[in-house]
């Protein structure tokens, strides 16, 4: 079935499951502007605050039940901005009922989980799109045309150091479901380096070999800490990553080092992309949209009406998904 087949009327109408703060600016108003689409429904456990969240955002309605929006005949297609640990219970519940799904990154905490969801759309033939933002933003567009152009010749290799030190809540031991290992069970890596990892999939190809070292050395919390991870892309590119939660400061650097140059950027930040050979240096500073979701959201739209693929499917979240289990030895 054409993805455009799901819809015989416009707009496309949306529903969010999970309208925390994820969706306030960075996902859920894409869903309000992008043309033909139109968010109808949302959905909170916590009365109060989902009547705020619809009253603020002007959609028309609104349940503290998920199955009451996944159910609806007014609703065409789903959102789940959850926190991971509820994407398979929902997206099950989405897939029951036939309707397009987007869900936030990570697919699911685990590997075995996103194949459970992945197995169901794919079996009936159901879109199914996943947070991966980053594969649409113009910035990574650019690194992406340097790379595929040849500017640095064939790459070699690329290395990610993610680092930050330990937040307020960290060292009070505050509660945090990012870095509650039954819900998260690599803290911040999971809510953080799968961004690069996918970003780097989509950048330089599967990656087909992955093993790394996840330890907690802080105790404040009951998640990973600190990882490091090797990896092998299909195309022979090697990989090195370091993510530490624990550090004196924050840093966000990637360098892709090829037969004729490099290309440096941040995943997570917004520093100038540059790309360095002997005879040229650029450095582009390509912001974010004020809506860091809006391109994703847009090529949902595209895709949906079947004018293009979309570039983060459930197929690649999987991958992504396998890579990072990899490295933090759960498969």
């Amino acid at each position: 079935m054409q993805a455009s087949e799901f819809f015989t009327h416009k707009p496309i109408r949306w529903g969010i499951v999970g309208c925390g703060a994820v969706t306030e600016v960075k996902s859920g108003p894409p869903y309000q502007f992008t043309s033909h689409f139109e968010l109808r429904m949302v959905m909170r456990r916590d009365a109060e605050k989902v009547a705020d969240y619809a009253k603020r955002h002007q959609v028309p309605a609104f349940t503290t039940k998920a199955e009451d929006l996944i159910n609806s005949s007014e609703i065409d297609a789903i959102y789940i901005a959850t926190p991971p640990h509820l994407h398979k219970k929902y997206a099950l519940k989405v897939a029951e009922v036939g309707k397009p799904c987007c869900i936030e990154k990570p697919l699911a905490p685990s590997y075995k989980e996103g194949l459970e969801i992945y197995e169901v759309f794919e079996k009936k033939n159901i879109p199914l799109f996943v947070a991966y933002y980053r594969r649409s933003l113009p910035r990574f567009l650019k690194v992406k045309e340097w790379l595929d152009s040849g500017a640095i010749g064939r790459p070699r290799h690329i290395h990610w150091l993610k680092t930050r030190n330990a937040s307020f809540l960290d060292k009070n031991k505050h509660y945090n479901w990012r870095t509650d290992a039954n819900i998260a069970p690599a803290g911040y890596f999971d809510d953080l380096a799968s961004h690069g990892l996918d970003l780097f999939c989509f950048l330089l190809g599967d990656i087909i070999l992955a093993k790394g070292i996840a330890i907690n050395q802080q105790g404040l919390y009951t998640a990973k800490d600190a990882i490091s991870g090797v990896w092998e892309h299909a195309n022979g590119v090697l990989g090195t990553g370091t993510w530490n939660f624990a550090t004196h400061e924050p840093k966000d650097e990637v360098v892709i080092l090829g037969e004729n140059g490099e290309i440096r950027f941040s995943v997570l930040g917004e520093e100038p992309v540059i790309l360095k050979t002997a005879t040229q240096e650029e450095s582009l500073f390509i912001p974010h949209p004020k809506h860091v979701q809006e391109f994703h959201v847009h090529n949902i739209q595209q895709h949906l009406l079947g004018i293009l693929e979309h570039p983060s499917t459930g197929k690649t979240a999987l991958h992504t998904s396998w890579v990072m289990d990899k490295i933090l030895g759960a498969i």
